[in-house]
């Protein structure tokens, strides 16, 4: 692996980990939205990933088998952003303008422990993609020094 596709691949890693702190920085400021786009109580939203396939070189395909090293994949996009179809809660308030005839008010299906976790992981994974963007970039450096000497 180059070191051209370790920035790219950390680069990747950086776009996707900021979406999905997006979505849940989101997700956090519409706890409380009782009305949606659909007119429903707002509904959490989740990213997937997935990975991006090695493009397979003409030149080492014949090689690979015999060595039965597969090469790791090229970085990470998202893949799709899913709503959360799970019940929220309900909460009786009677007063609320939202409230059915029964005094409920259905509440946004979002858990703020969930989203904290799930930014403590985004961040995390965040953290870890500025770190191998910092070491391929000190590689980077240091091979220019050598080659200066």
């Amino acid at each position: 692996m180059g070191l051209l596709s370790s920035i790219r691949i950390s680069a990747s890693g950086l776009t996707a980990q900021r979406l999905r702190m997006d979505v849940i920085a989101n997700n956090v400021a519409n706890m409380d939205s009782t009305r949606g786009l659909d007119g429903g109580p707002f509904r959490r939203q989740v990213v997937s990933f997935r990975a991006l396939p090695n493009q397979r070189s003409p030149f080492t395909a014949p090689l690979r088998p015999g060595i039965g090293v597969e090469q790791p994949a090229k970085g990470v996009v998202v893949n799709r952003l899913e709503t959360d179809r799970s019940p929220g809660r309900r909460v009786l308030d009677p007063t609320h303008p939202d409230a059915d005839e029964d005094g409920f008010v259905e509440m946004p299906n979002v858990n703020l422990v969930v989203e904290m976790t799930d930014m403590v992981a985004a961040t995390r994974a965040y953290e870890a993609s500025v770190t191998v963007l910092n070491t391929a970039k000190a590689m980077a450096m240091r091979a220019l020094d050598i080659g200066r000497r």
